[in-house]
């Protein structure tokens, strides 16, 4: 079954898609990879190279036919691949999220400024060998910053930030609209890009279909859509994360049995994987390799459409989380690897607070709430993503709604069926997926809007921005992310998540864990991730 991720909102389907990679594979990418392009390159192969610094081969789970243009881009294959290839003024650690100074030279000592200067780390280049300049950066936040171009990373910047200024070829300033800390964690998102290179006609339509240059410790030297990447150590990288590995090549292997297959037995032919099913755990175990996982952000959510009755009715959304028997659904789907959610947020995350309502198993409450709102001999089609740890727990939502005289359906498709089928605003009932956007980072404003918004693509699928809860659920959001004072800012979100919690339009049912696994006599350093992906630049041969 097919394993992809989500988006955030952009003004047209068919973009959303073709950023996330859910429509089908990219067109022929750019000239300079194309005499690459004929077929997959050591897509069998552990090594090459001498025995001390073979290949390092990687399966992950997800497509790398996504978009690879940064300031796009939610495919997990892309961005873990673009972590290594581009860098930003700052990056972060991909597990605590902390800010690091990449292309900058140094991380702002006053967070709460509403200027922050960056100077460019000296001798910085991209890979075609042209140095790394202001106008780079300049470049690409004006793309994001652009009224004009809808961007997924101006999502993530333009409530804050008001302008990027070049002061002299190595010295840029950034001037936000207000004090805003967490933005610095956010400078990751905005890659910085040769202007020389994108700034061609077709430029971004070929880093969408896999052109990438940066700065970054690994160079991409071939990319095949639906089969491999492959990745070379950078001679001219100066930066603070050096390559530990010469070559590397990424599989793309989105069906669970052959992904398991390549990392498995004596004759495995990769080092690490990404998107392990839970099922297979043991079995990897016993053959040597470590297998770990992350709880975070990663979630099963219904979305219902409000404007289909009786979906209008907060009580029937409640009553439906109310009925799932979620302690199931953790025990025989995931294998005890998740739990019911009590937030929006999971438990993990810095701003959790156990919401003011949550949907804990209870048959006899759901009953009453649709009693209460008039509603029986309901019939639902659950429309579904088939992501296999979602088809997973889609019979527990089945028994769940028959065992209230709920008659329920699964209908799981193609994520392309599904979410062609809401782009053209045909009807539908409810939606099954999956989301994670802890790819783009732990903040809880962050995560909201990705989700919650008067523009947001969601929102605009749930049909509820409208109403006058959300009007007022806007309102709050915008304000707690101008709040300056980091507490009452933390209780302003938790006190509007609690409306999101009540309300029920988007929301979790259960959060889960994503496992890695690897071979602990070849590879040290990994730290396995709570989002879709994996991240080398601190790991190495061991």
């Amino acid at each position: 079954m097919r394993d992809v991720t989500h988006d955030v909102p952009a003004p047209h389907r068919r973009t959303f898609l073709k950023y996330t990679g859910a429509l089908g594979a990219a067109a022929a990418v750019s000239a300079s990879l194309s005499a690459c392009s004929s077929g997959p390159e050591s897509t069998n192969e552990t090594g090459g190279g001498d025995d001390e610094n073979p290949t390092l081969t990687a399966v992950i789970g997800y497509g790398n036919d996504g978009s690879w243009d940064p300031t796009q881009t939610a495919s997990a294959f892309c961005m873990a691949a673009n972590h290594h290839i581009y860098e930003g003024l700052l990056d972060t650690d991909p597990i605590s999220r902390e800010p690091y100074a990449a292309l900058a030279t140094e991380v702002p000592k006053d967070p709460d400024s509403t200027s922050w200067k960056f100077a460019l780390r000296a001798g910085a280049t991209f890979h075609d060998g042209k140095p790394v300049t202001a106008d780079d950066v300049v470049f690409v936040f004006e793309r994001i910053l652009d009224p004009d171009t809808q961007t997924l990373a101006k999502g993530f910047f333009a409530s804050w930030l008001k302008e990027v200024r070049k002061i002299d070829a190595r010295n840029v300033e950034l001037v936000l609209k207000f004090p805003f800390p967490d933005g610095l964690a956010r400078l990751t998102l905005a890659k910085i890009m040769p202007k020389h290179v994108f700034s061609e006609p077709g430029g971004w339509d070929e880093a969408i279909k896999g052109l990438a240059i940066g700065s970054g410790p690994y160079r991409q030297t071939a990319h095949h859509p639906k089969s491999n990447t492959t990745f070379e150590a950078f001679a001219g990288y100066n930066g603070p994360r050096k390559p530990a590995f010469r070559k590397m090549n990424w599989l793309t292997i989105v069906d669970a049995a052959p992904r398991v297959a390549k990392i498995s037995g004596s004759s495995a032919g990769a080092q690490i994987a990404d998107n392990i099913p839970y099922a297979n755990i043991g079995q990897l175990e016993s053959g040597g390799l470590t297998v770990a996982g992350g709880a975070g952000m990663n979630n099963l959510f219904l979305m219902f459409n409000t404007k289909h009755k009786p979906f209008d009715d907060v009580r029937v959304r409640q009553a439906l989380h109310y009925a799932i028997d979620t302690d199931k659904m953790v025990e025989v789907a995931l294998k005890g690897r998740g739990k019911p959610a009590s937030s929006f947020l999971d438990e993990s995350n810095p701003s959790y607070r156990r919401a003011k309502t949550v949907y804990a198993y209870d048959p006899d409450k759901a009953k009453a709430l649709l009693k209460a709102a008039g509603v029986k001999g309901l019939s639902i089609e659950i429309l579904a993503v088939n992501v296999s740890w979602i088809v997973d727990c889609l019979p527990t939502i089945k028994s769940s709604w028959d065992a209230i005289g709920v008659r329920t359906t699964l209908s799981p498709q193609e994520t392309t069926a599904v979410f062609t089928k809401m782009d053209q605003k045909q009807d539908y009932q409810v939606v099954a997926a999956a989301s994670n956007p802890n790819q783009f980072g732990l903040d809880a404003d962050l995560i909201m809007h990705y989700n919650y918004g008067p523009e947001n693509l969601w929102m605009q699928y749930t049909r509820w921005a409208g109403n006058s809860v959300a009007k007022a659920l806007f309102r709050d959001m915008d304000r707690a992310t101008r709040e300056p004072d980091a507490g009452k800012k933390k209780t302003m979100v938790q006190d509007y998540i609690d409306v999101v919690a009540e309300q029920a339009v988007l929301y979790p049912v259960v959060h889960n864990e994503l496992m890695t696994a690897w071979n602990p006599k070849r590879l040290s350093g990994i730290r396995p991730q709570p989002y879709p992906g994996i991240n080398l630049l601190q790991a190495k041969w061991a």
